[in-house]
């Protein structure tokens, strides 16, 4: 007779030490932890990294959950203090999903306890040349930064993070290795709205008539992708074609349209099966609805990939 899966009731760790003393109780226990951080305000596109975690550390595993809004990865003039904090919605729905441990809602100040900025910071060279990195200064240095600091609170053998910010699932895959912090990270495919809409918590900010028009972020993805199958391999066509998709949308405002190396995240001349990732290349778009930044990318593959 099957029997049904476990549910797991979270505890709130405020602390750092608090929460490295639950996850070394839970190693000298024998099991396999995971982190999904997050920066709150929660939607289903987390919720599937939170269920990807626990299939990941199965029945016996622990499973934490961070919401830190971390400011040293906002910069001037960004959203930081706007920026949805919906703690207790948020704590609702990792309990419905009976499948977190812990979730671990550190202060600024616990944090970074001596100040910010951060005295000791994480940076990763190259990376952030191009895309999200090019137009948001310091952005991913202070990811890295917060990403460092959670893996050293929560002790974790793998992560889980959204191949929506594919950028930053690079640079810290890199981190993590460079660093060797011996952490499995994961990428977990994008979670789109039924329409194509990339789920994203800053979606709310979108009136009706920008939500709608939206979705030519993803259709201009599938119009690079068709180009590709149809042999085109010239990324700037590849943006072209991307751009004048957007461009039917009359509230788009283009911050950048580009087709990267997935692995080293730098321009190419032409695509093509060889290259540092074997015929992956990433088609990434960040555009502007109004004061709303919203970013989706897709993964195009070349040759026996495709």
């Amino acid at each position: 007779m099957p029997t049904s899966p476990p549910v797991y009731e979270s505890t709130l760790f405020t602390t750092v030490a608090a929460m490295q003393a639950e996850a070394d109780a839970a190693r000298a226990a024998g099991r396999r932890l995971a982190l999904v951080p997050t920066l709150g305000a929660l939607h289903a596109g987390h919720l599937a990294l939170v269920r990807e975690a626990r299939d990941r550390v199965g029945p016996g595993g622990h499973v934490t959950v961070s919401i830190f809004v971390n400011p040293t990865q906002f910069g001037p003039g960004e959203d930081f203090e706007a920026y949805p904090r919906t703690l207790d919605a948020d704590r609702d729905a990792l309990d419905e999903t009976g499948t977190v441990d812990a979730v671990f809602v550190p202060t600024v100040e616990a944090m970074y306890p001596f100040g910010l900025p951060p005295f000791a910071t994480v940076a990763v060279r190259d990376l952030d040349r191009h895309l999200c990195g090019a137009h948001r200064p310091g952005h991913f240095a202070g990811v890295t930064t917060v990403v460092a600091r959670l893996f050293l609170a929560c002790r974790p053998h793998l992560a889980v993070f959204g191949q929506k910010d594919a950028q930053q699932l690079a640079i810290l895959r890199r981190m993590t290795a460079d660093l060797g912090f011996g952490i499995e990270l994961v990428g977990h495919p994008i979670v789109r709205e039924a329409d194509g809409l990339a789920l994203s918590s800053r979606n709310a900010y979108l009136s009706a008539q920008e939500r709608a028009q939206a979705v030519v972020l993803s259709q201009a993805l599938r119009a690079a992708q068709a180009a590709v199958a149809r042999g085109e391999r010239d990324p700037a066509v590849l943006a072209r074609a991307m751009e004048a998709q957007v461009a039917t949308a009359p509230l788009a405002r283009v911050q950048y349209v580009e087709v990267v190396d997935a692995e080293t995240l730098q321009p190419v001349e032409a695509l093509s099966e060889g290259g540092p990732s074997g015929g992956r290349y990433l088609a990434a778009l960040a555009v502007f609805f109004g004061a709303t930044r919203l970013i989706d990318n897709v993964t195009l593959r070349v040759g026996e990939q495709a």
